[in-house]
């Protein structure tokens, strides 16, 4: 078939993938996962099929804050830009949007739930996903599509336990402490980009 100038060329349109990530304040956990996750994200995408938008919240939010100052000492030591960062208060409209809720801790997830509770299949704790979606590669799954990985690891969820399901706070805390949980985030986030876009 010859090529017709006159008709238009089709560019296939990205289908869009939230993620929002939950804490208490918003202004430490939350917004330092936001950052690293959309990055590792970018760089493991392929193929520009999903367009990942992640965003972040707090149950507690205090509405316009910046982020603390040693979380955002933490995350510019990984590359990130805290600059622009802005807190805000989660509402429903967050929770129902998005394709997967990840929380810093249980009692987040609890609060998520309590207002959306059919958030139930798409809800996990920031290291319980990670945990999750590394256990799915001895596991057949759907690869390519990011709402069926969330799925799969639904569906294998009761078959792996963790010591630790959430991210302690580090607010107010000392230096080491909140290099520490920065590691400890930057670690999950970057299992979680890998294992959404295989």
């Amino acid at each position: 078939m010859e090529f017709d100038p006159l008709t238009p060329t089709v560019t296939p349109v990205p289908d869009t993938f939230r993620i929002l990530v939950v804490c208490t304040a918003n202004i430490c956990r939350s917004p330092m996962a936001e950052h690293l996750l959309r990055a590792d994200l970018a760089q493991d995408a392929s193929g520009g099929k999903v367009e990942f938008v992640v965003t972040s919240a707090g149950i507690r939010g205090w509405d316009a804050a910046e982020m603390d100052a040693d979380a955002a000492a933490e995350l510019r030591d990984l590359g990130g830009d805290p600059t622009d960062f802005r807190s805000k208060q989660i509402t429903a409209h967050d929770i129902e949007t998005a394709g997967l809720i990840l929380t810093a801790a249980r009692e987040h997830r609890t609060y998520v739930l309590e207002q959306v509770p059919r958030a139930l299949r798409r809800t996990y704790t920031i290291l319980e996903f990670a945990h999750l979606i590394e256990h799915l590669d001895s596991k057949p799954h759907p690869a390519g599509d990011p709402r069926e990985i969330v799925t799969a690891a639904f569906a294998h969820r009761g078959d792996v336990t963790l010591d630790h399901y959430d991210i302690e706070d580090p607010y107010r805390a000392s230096e080491q402490k909140h290099h520490q949980i920065a590691g400890v985030i930057a670690k999950a986030t970057a299992a979680i980009a890998k294992g959404l876009t295989r």
